[in-house]
């Protein structure tokens, strides 16, 4: 997940930050940036509230509305 890493850093925060306000361990929190373990939904939402962005745009959504 690009975008976690991306915003993380913009609000100069560390890993072992985010893996603690969500009470996971580092190298689970590591995994979602590096895409090789994926938070649940209700992960992906405390990450959307603490950085106050939408779900689409945590996870990279082009929400677009254009149909067909």
């Amino acid at each position: 997940m690009n975008k976690l890493k991306e915003l993380r850093k913009e609000n100069k925060k560390t890993q072992l930050d985010l893996s603690q306000f969500l009470n996971i361990a580092k190298s689970t929190y590591c995994g979602y940036e590096i895409g090789t373990s994926e938070p649940n939904l209700e992960t992906l939402c405390k990450l959307a509230d603490y950085y106050n962005v939408s779900l689409d745009y945590l996870i990279g959504r082009d929400f677009k509305n254009e149909i067909g």
